[in-house]
C-alpha cells in the first residue's frame, strides 16, 4: 500500500466552514469511487472509524456495512455504544460480532507485543474475510486510516490500519480521512452531528486492552484491567479532566506485588495510571493529576477491583516513552 504525502495546499481543519467543505468534496469523492457497490466498514466505535462510518453513510447510507466485531478488548461499555449510536440513532446497515472466546484463545500464552498486535490484527482481518464472504456484491473495504498512522507505518506500528491486508483480499480500499491529523477528524465528526462524547473520546489503540494487559493476557487480569480503566475514566469525567486530557488509561502489568487485605498477606497486580496530552500523537506531555483525585482513585481501584492492589503514576513523556506501554 503506497500513500502519497498530505497536500502541502491542504489547510488544516479547525473550523466547521472547513470541515463542511472536507466532507462535501469526500461525499462527492465517495460516491464517485463507490457507485451502486455496497462498502464494508471495520467500525470499532473509535473516532476514526466512527467519523468514516458517519461520513459514508452521508454518501451512501444502506451501501455501507458496517461490521463491529468485539474482540473481548473493549474497554466497558464500548460495544454498547456502537450498538446504541450507529445500530439505533443512525440506523446503519450494523453486523454485530462477539468473537471474545476466538480472540482471547488465539492470544493464550503470547507475551511478545508485536506478536500480539499481529494476532488481534491478522484475526481481525479474518473476521471481516469471512463476513464480506457472507455478503453479497461488497466490493470495497473502508479504513479510518488518519495521517499519523501513515506517518508512524515504517516499522513502528504494525497493526490495525496501516498495511498487513492479505494479498487475496478483493476489496478496494475507501480511507477519506488518510491525510486528516487527529484533531482535525474530531472537528470534522462534530460537523457530521455524530454525538460530542463519542467524537471527543480519547483514541484506542486497534489491539485494544490487549496492549494494556501486558504480557501474556489472561481473562481474570483483563477483567481487573477493564474494571480500573471504568473507574479512572469515570473519575476523569466527573471532576472535570476528561475534555483536558488527551489520552488516559490503565495498563496492569502481568507481575505481582505483596499486599494486605483484611488483615491478611495476599498477591495482586499493580495498576499504572497514563495521562499525556498531545496534539498530533507524535509526542505527548504528562498531564498533572490533582493528588486529592489520585488518592481517590486509587482507593476505588484497590477497593473495587479484585485483584488489583497497588495504583503506581507513569511520568514519562513521549518521547522517550511511547503513549501505549506495548
Amino acid at each position: 500500500m503506497e500513500y502519497g504525502k498530505r497536500p502541502e495546499t491542504m489547510a488544516r481543519i479547525t473550523t466547521k466552514e472547513l470541515a463542511d467543505t472536507f466532507i462535501a468534496e469526500q461525499v462527492a469523492e465517495i460516491r464517485e469511487q463507490v457507485g451502486d457497490k455496497k462498502v464494508l466498514l471495520a467500525l470499532s466505535g473509535g473516532v476514526d472509524s466512527s467519523v468514516v462510518a458517519a461520513l459514508l453513510i452521508k454518501a451512501i447510507g444502506k451501501q455501507l456495512v458496517c461490521v463491529h466485531v468485539n474482540h473481548g478488548l473493549m474497554r466497558k461499555g464500548e460495544s454498547e455504544q456502537v450498538i446504541e449510536v450507529f445500530g439505533k440513532e443512525l440506523d446503519a446497515n450494523l453486523v454485530y460480532i462477539d468473537a471474545t472466546d476466538r480472540f482471547l484463545d488465539l492470544l493464550a500464552g503470547v507475551s511478545e507485543p508485536e506478536k500480539k498486535r499481529k494476532i488481534i490484527g491478522g484475526e481481525f482481518i479474518k473476521v471481516f474475510d469471512e463476513e464480506a464472504s457472507k455478503l453479497e456484491g461488497i466490493s470495497f473495504l473502508a479504513q479510518g486510516t488518519i495521517y499519523p498512522d501513515i506517518l508512524e507505518s515504517d516499522g513502528v506500528k504494525a497493526h490495525h490500519n496501516v498495511g498487513g491486508l492479505p494479498e487475496d483480499m478483493k476489496m478496494e480500499l475507501v480511507e477519506p480521512v488518510k491525510y486528516l491529523y487527529k484533531d482535525e477528524v474530531r472537528v470534522v465528526g462534530e460537523a457530521l452531528g455524530l454525538p460530542h462524547g463519542m467524537v471527543y473520546r480519547q483514541p484506542f489503540p486497534g489491539p485494544g486492552l490487549g496492549v494494556r494487559c501486558l504480557g501474556a493476557i489472561t481473562r481474570d487480569r483483563l477483567h481487573a484491567l477493564r474494571e480500573a480503566d471504568a473507574i479512572l475514566r469515570e473519575e476523569f469525567d466527573k471532576n472535570g479532566l476528561a475534555g483536558k486530557v488527551w489520552q488516559y488509561f490503565i495498563a496492569v502489568p502481568d507481575m505481582k506485588s505483596v499486599g494486605v487485605k483484611d488483615g491478611k498477606r495476599y498477591e495482586g497486580w499493580p495498576a499504572i495510571i497514563r495521562a499525556v496530552n498531545t496534539t498530533d500523537a507524535m509526542s505527548a506531555t504528562i498531564e498533572e493529576i490533582p493528588y486529592a483525585l489520585l488518592h481517590h482513585i486509587t482507593d476505588r481501584i484497590t477497593h473495587e477491583v479484585d485483584g488489583i492492589n497497588r495504583v503506581l503514576l507513569d511520568l514519562t513523556p513521549k518521547p522517550i516513552g511511547t503513549i501505549e506501554w506495548e
